[in-house]
């Protein structure tokens, strides 16, 4: 896909000779558009994370606290479901209900334009249409989690929410829709990632110092790797493209490439950011997401993100570093490409944020550093996966290596 810039008339400039743009000057004017686009999306998410700190100082405090919520999900089934909820959002580093009930009205809305062709909806999986198949399984994988793994909550917050985001939605995504991948994919999700998390946290993260997010993405690389060589050999299952993966939706060539329209794409890249992790990349869900986790902030900011009062520092951490990844990586993005800009997002971005305290070294120099390090590292490691392997392992592997390299070098900064 390359631009096209239209050329007025002769009569309208008679006394100049006609100019066209080469290539060099091409690339420029587009480099330009996107960053003007993604980085005015994070001025945004700024300005709006600004505003919903300020209106969380008036906040009236309705509904419990994060602190002791773990402890108390065995003690009735209203508390449960607010947790099974709040791990749909825990990827995001925000662990909230109330987000959850946002992110799924989004998707939902989203599917629904759709499915009526409104384009300005945006796609929803990558074009695939196999969005509730995506979320059927994931959910189902989720809710294994928590019952076979809730029973530990006794003795604080444990990683019940990994398979959401790996295995079971990679799985409808190679292998098509229907129950049996649904519930294969929700399957293996939960008795790899899960179990594999609570063993790398004390085993990986805790004597390396580390935060606790780079034990549960290695557990979703590794948990993905071992679901899926199980999956190649199952007889009920089989890819939908012989020796390669879905590829991401691939827009129409015919859309005309224009300073505005590169722009626009930024912006809506870096709100669909927050939700590629759950396999949904849409901007609507993005924005349901992002508004209804700023709600539940104001109602109650001792809440969202575990209770820290962080959570606009993680909104514009992670919106910069999106947008830094989206201007960065770029070219990546062209003729129907694809970059793993959201990796950050969901990594080292918001761990900075939670590590240092919201310090402005932190929110920025994690965006930074997060920006720069993760899609590149997940584009070499997915590059080389054979055939049935979905690049949510080098994603996820990417997310591990590069926070543990960006934290401890933020550490040498002052706070």
């Amino acid at each position: 896909m390359t631009h096209s810039f239209p050329t007025p008339p002769a009569a309208d400039l008679p006394s100049k000779p006609k100019v066209t743009r080469g290539p060099e000057q091409a690339t420029h004017h587009r480099s330009a558009a996107v960053a003007l686009g993604a980085f005015s999306m994070a001025a945004v998410v700024g300005v709006f994370a600004l505003l919903v700190h300020t209106l969380a100082q008036l906040s009236p405090r309705i509904g419990p606290v994060y602190m002791g919520w773990p402890e108390t999900v065995s003690d009735s089934p209203l508390t449960a479901l607010r947790w099974f909820l709040s791990d749909m959002t825990e990827p995001l580093f925000w662990a909230s209900d109330l987000a959850a009930l946002g992110l799924l009205s989004g998707a939902a809305l989203a599917w629904w334009t759709g499915r009526r062709g409104r384009s300005w909806a945006g796609s929803l999986t990558y074009g695939t249409g196999l969005g509730p198949w995506v979320m059927a399984s994931a959910s189902l994988s989720l809710l294994l989690s928590n019952l076979a793994f809730g029973w530990m909550l006794d003795d604080g917050w444990q990683p019940t929410f990994v398979p959401f985001v790996c295995v079971a939605p990679a799985m409808v995504l190679l292998y098509g829709a229907g129950w049996k991948t649904c519930v294969t994919g929700a399957v293996l999700g939960a008795a790899t990632t899960t179990p594999l998390a609570l063993l790398f946290i004390p085993a990986v993260s805790a004597p390396l110092g580390l935060p606790v997010v780079v034990a549960n993405v290695l557990a979703m690389s590794v948990g993905s790797v071992l679901a899926f060589m199980v999956a190649r050999r199952l007889p009920w299952l089989a890819l939908h493209k012989p020796g390669r993966p879905l590829e991401p939706y691939r827009p129409s060539s015919s859309v005309r490439r224009t300073f505005r329209n590169d722009a626009a794409w930024a912006a809506r890249r870096v709100l669909k950011d927050f939700t590629e992790t759950h396999f949904l990349a849409n901007e609507l869900a993005g924005i349901g997401v992002i508004l209804a986790v700023a709600a539940a902030f104001v109602l109650n900011p001792a809440l969202p993100s575990y209770g820290t009062n962080l959570l606009p520092h993680i909104l514009f951490a992670q919106a910069l570093t999106s947008a830094l990844g989206v201007v960065l990586w770029q070219r990546w993005y062209r003729d129907g490409g694809w970059a793993a800009t959201y990796a950050s997002v969901v990594s080292v971005a918001p761990a900075a944020v939670l590590a240092y305290g919201g310090s402005w070294s932190s929110v920025v120099g994690g965006a930074v550093l997060g920006a720069v390090l993760a899609p590149p590292l997940a584009r070499a490691v997915s590059a080389r996966l054979p055939a049935g392997f979905h690049p949510v392992i080098g994603n996820t592997a990417a997310m591990a290596v590069s926070t543990a390299v960006a934290l401890p070098l933020l550490g040498l900064l002052p706070h």
